[in-house]
């Protein structure tokens, strides 16, 4: 089997997440009822057959660590390879602190692409929502001799500060636009094969000349001298950039279609074990079109909403349209509607919180409402 090694940037905090990146950063935001959303591309990898894979963190990554612990998980707890941290070991005060871009992060890693022993690697963004046949990809970008294979979605969900890329009839890129108000083209999922030699010569130019963006020095200044490809995925695919954005993605978990799509039994989307007992539903207690994880005591109602490990929903309380994060207390005769509440809130006996569709409300973590 061809060897790949995997490399996902988990550094971004994408500030319209507002409050639901204030401990953490987007890779490690919950979602759908079990999971981080990191979890979906380290099981793209391991679906692929990849063991060896860098997390390129910086800045609130403490509840990335904790979850991903040795990678046991994704089977990724190896003597030799296996799941490795990394984190900014030259990154200075001189902008701020911050990558400003994906080429500068790599660029503080240099030592470690060296020492990959693959011929080819997948950078892929830690809070990309998808399953991909990544193995699929991986063949296609090599029966095509592309020098560097673009995965584009197929769906009209406009992404701030995205990628888009025009192609030919055979895939081959003819233009690639960054940051454009009015999208054309295919949806970049910033998810890109390329050969270990390849991306090294990347690395070094973009030093060389102080060019830090992966988008701009590196797709649009070689759209015209390398080979660049597409590889279109028609099926889900989410990325978690805003609060609304984080809200309608999580929503649409409620179709089946769309679960079918996502957690489809061919390529398994392994999570970390929550350790919890069975969900518990009082009599009196109702639970209709919603997605309950487990650990849950339910003595009210609950309504299209999605629920994680360790909820109590108090007696007479209801709860709809909402996606509730692990071990929130919702108290007898509360009412929520169209509310994200964080992780441990406290929402107190005949509270109401109210938000609306267009405008998901956010209840940060920890808090007593």
């Amino acid at each position: 089997m061809i060897g790949l090694h995997g490399l996902v940037f988990a550094y971004q905090t994408r500030p319209n997440l507002k409050e639901l990146v204030t401990v953490r950063s987007s890779a490690s935001i919950p979602f759908g009822g079990r999971y981080r959303a990191i979890d979906f591309a380290l099981s793209n990898l391991q679906n692929a057959g990849c063991t060896d894979v860098g997390i390129l963190v910086h800045g609130k990554y403490q509840s990335l660590i904790d979850h991903l612990g040795n990678g046991k998980a994704w089977d990724m707890a190896r003597i030799h390879g296996g799941l490795k941290i990394l984190p900014p070991f030259t990154l200075d005060d001189t902008h701020n602190g911050t990558f400003r871009g994906k080429m500068e992060a790599l660029a503080g890693i240099e030592s470690y692409l060296r020492s990959i022993r693959q011929d080819y690697v997948v950078l892929m963004e830690g809070d990309l929502v998808s399953n991909l046949p990544l193995r699929k990809i991986l063949e296609q970008h090599i029966e095509s001799g592309a020098d560097i294979t673009c995965v584009c979605g197929n769906d009209s969900f406009y992404v701030d500060n995205g990628v888009y890329f025009e192609a030919e009839a055979d895939g081959k890129v003819k233009d690639v636009m960054v940051n454009i108000h009015t999208p054309r083209g295919r949806r970049g999922l910033e998810v890109y094969v390329m050969s270990t030699q390849l991306l090294i010569k990347f690395v070094e130019d973009c030093i060389a000349h102080d060019r830090y963006s992966l988008e701009h020095d590196v797709l649009q200044a070689n759209k015209d001298k390398l080979n660049i490809r597409t590889f279109i995925w028609d099926g889900y695919a989410a990325q978690i950039r805003s609060v609304k954005e984080f809200y309608d993605r999580s929503m649409q978990l409620l179709d089946p279609e769309i679960r079918e799509d996502l957690f489809c039994e061919e390529r398994q989307i392994s999570a970390k074990p929550a350790g919890k007992s069975s969900t518990f539903i009082m009599p009196g207690g109702s639970v209709r079109n919603s997605l309950i994880a487990d650990g849950c005591v339910i003595e009210g109602s609950i309504e299209n909403s999605i629920v994680f490990a360790g909820v109590t929903v108090g007696k007479g309380a209801k709860v709809s349209n909402c996606v509730v994060f692990k071990n929130t207390q919702i108290g007898e005769g509360a009412e929520m509607r169209y509310i994200i509440a964080d992780k441990d809130v406290q929402v107190g006996a005949g509270q109401t919180i109210l938000g609306s569709a267009s405008y998901p409300i956010v209840v940060g973590k920890g808090a007593k409402v």
